[in-house]
């Protein structure tokens, strides 16, 4: 089996296991148990409803008792959700994407045409979506059985068959370069030689999209036009926003309620609806829409032979010519456009035709499952992935397409096949105090990972209003249960782990930094079982503290971060805490104080983690929960 029909087996596999990952939820959980998962929203009513978005439909939905706010929910800008009527008498439902959430109110856009079902409550449920399941396979096909100038022997590359070829390096285009170190402007320069493909491995902290924004921009000024991707939309985004922080000429393509409120004015839609040939457009199809209204009018004088016929035919020709306006108003903002931003499986090959691209970059090419990758690929010329395969890999819910390789990013791929060959790594990080990160630049990153002198030393007590104490002097320590009973257990009528006497020592932990001085919002609870989040939440009353698992945290950071391990038990069973990778998503979000809290006669008995309880007590950061008042 070839790589591509083995990638189609693969994805077929997840695609079934995700709708009975759904189903079996629906069934095993209530409304209430399904809410609290965070999955969806329940006892739900229309509160408003207007235009927006592209001429789409905006429901505002709230609590049907006012008084509520939202609870927590995974439902955030860009999700797409089913909207059905509670009550079963009460028959339909539609698809829509969320537009923005607040405390009280979450707004969703409908498809267009689309109306909400005739009902008085309503559900709101996270949903699958199909359309970036079918582009996904269309891709492999296309990148199967394609043939032409250049996609043969980008396949070849990509599939390890030919190895990547470089040409002489250029120096990057005269302008200020003074925020990036030399690292980053050597991985650019290398990577602006590659004739095929080039990686950037950034880890934590090491300002990866930065160096990604700069390399768009010095594409640009040497000619090429850009396609910019990355697997969400919030990555996509936020090279958008820089982009256009330096005036480049982007243009953002996707829905327009995933894209965060103050960018919609570059996305597509919004562009083609202020077009003024749209504008005239959009008065043909008024004008033609009279017309056939006027042609199936009953009327007491009879009309002249084929006078109906001929208004239907003059409104069909005014629907025509307002569709060719609006597809050359489409055709001109593209091409007046440098750099094109969308999410790897956003792509609309109606609205794209046959476009090739100089070159095709995809930041945070890790978190994509390599299907998704194609997509892009298909209408490269040249191609540079960023990302850290060190950190978390795709979340994958089928074991088995797991076990086949679907887990595995074309960039780890990649990686493995030619190494040094194809990737160059960033070194210097800006984020973390030396100790927070020296464990993981000698576990991942061969000791390679240096931090800058304005980070290296910085600490809570350096913050104007922190108190001084010994406590926001520090920047790491590991505080041990070991012993104390606190041993871990199912959630009821779950299949997540929770630890509630870690829950209390997390709390006194938050309450530590809070009685520092340090704001609430600059801090982060993180946990790699979501029952332990839901718990976390109930204990931790405090407005402001973010709450969340480790796969919700990669690529943000914080202040201060607390990781609550959870595992406690007298076999030494760890789960997934054997997954070393997200280990490292969690040890390296904190910038200036991190605190681990777990059991060591649980963890010890793993390599990695034996190592971890060596780094902290010999740096003089480990403590015991018996020292603490709780």
């Amino acid at each position: 089996m070839n790589h591509f029909d083995r990638l189609l087996q693969l994805l077929a596999l997840e695609s079934a296991a995700e709708e009975a990952r759904i189903v079996e939820r629906s069934k095993r959980m209530s409304p209430a148990q399904a809410e609290q998962a965070g999955d969806a929203l329940v006892d739900m009513v229309a509160d408003d409803e207007d235009l927006g978005l592209g001429g789409r439909t905006i429901v505002t939905f709230v609590k049907r008792n006012r008084t509520l706010g939202l609870p927590w929910t995974r439902l955030g800008t860009g999700s797409p959700v089913v909207i059905t009527a509670t009550d079963p008498a009460e028959a339909g439902h539609v698809r829509g994407v969320v537009c923005e959430r607040r405390e009280s109110t979450i707004r969703v856009a409908l498809p267009e045409r689309d109306e909400l079902p005739e009902a008085d409550v309503f559900r709101l449920d996270a949903s699958r979506d199909e359309v970036t399941n079918e582009r996904q396979r269309s891709a492999l096909k296309r990148a199967r059985d394609g043939s032409g100038e250049r996609l043969p022997k980008l396949r070849r590359v990509l599939l390890g068959e030919h190895a990547p070829e470089f040409g002489a390096e250029r120096p990057l285009v005269a302008e200020p370069l003074d925020h990036l170190n030399e690292s980053q402007q050597a991985a650019i320069r290398w990577a602006m030689s590659a004739h095929d493909v080039a990686l950037i491995h950034g880890p934590p902290g090491t300002g990866k999209t930065t160096t990604v924004v700069e390399l768009i921009r010095q594409a640009v000024r040497r000619g090429d036009k850009v396609l910019a991707c990355a697997p969400s939309n919030l990555a996509v985004d936020n090279l958008l926003e820089r982009l256009v922080a330096k005036r480049e000429k982007a243009v953002r393509l996707g829905h327009p309620a995933r894209v965060m409120a103050e960018l919609r004015e570059h996305t597509l839609d919004l562009l083609v609806d202020n077009h003024n040939d749209v504008k005239l457009a959009r008065k043909l199809v008024r004008e033609a829409r009279q017309m056939f209204r006027k042609a199936g009018r009953y009327t007491r004088a009879r009309p002249e032979p084929g006078a109906r016929r001929e208004m239907r035919e003059e409104a069909k020709q005014l629907l025509a010519d307002a569709r060719r306006m609006e597809n050359l108003a489409v055709k001109d903002i593209l091409d007046r456009a440098d750099v094109l931003c969308v999410t790897t499986t956003g792509i609309d090959d109606e609205l794209l035709a046959d476009r090739q691209f100089d070159l095709v970059v995809i930041d945070e090419a890790c978190q994509s499952i390599e299907p998704g990758c194609w997509i892009p690929l298909l209408r490269a010329r040249r191609i540079v992935l960023a990302g850290d395969h060190c950190q978390l890999p795709p979340t994958i819910v089928s074991g088995e397409a797991a076990a086949g390789g679907l887990s595995v990013s074309l960039f780890e791929r990649l990686v493995a096949q030619f190494g040094n060959l194809i990737a160059r790594r960033l070194d210097i990080q800006y984020r973390m105090h030396e100790a927070i990160a020296g464990f993981s630049s000698a576990e991942f990153y061969d000791n390679a990972l240096v931090a800058h002198p304005s980070v290296a030393a910085h600490r809570l007590v350096d913050i104007p209003h922190i108190a001084p104490s010994t406590f926001a002097e520090s920047p790491l320590e590991f505080i041990d249960t070991a012993g104390a009973g606190y041993d871990e257990e199912l959630e009821p009528d779950g299949e997540s782990r929770r630890n509630s006497g870690e829950a209390d020592v997390v709390a006194k932990m938050v309450e530590a930094l809070t009685s520092t001085g340090l704001a609430a919002n600059d801090i982060a609870v993180i946990t790699p079982y979501a029952a332990q989040a839901r718990l976390l939440r109930e204990r931790i009353a405090v407005p402001g503290v973010e709450i969340d698992s480790v796969d919700g945290f990669q690529g943000r950071e914080k202040e201060a971060v607390i990781i609550s391990l959870v595992r406690s038990n007298a076999t030494g069973e760890i789960g997934f805490l054997a997954d070393v990778r997200r280990m490292n998503v969690a040890l390296t979000r904190a910038r200036r104080k991190l605190i681990v809290i777990g059991d060591s006669a649980t963890l010890a008995n793993h390599p990695f983690y034996g190592r971890f309880l060596e780094y902290v007590e010999q740096h003089g950061l480990y403590r015991t929960v018996w020292e603490l008042d709780v």
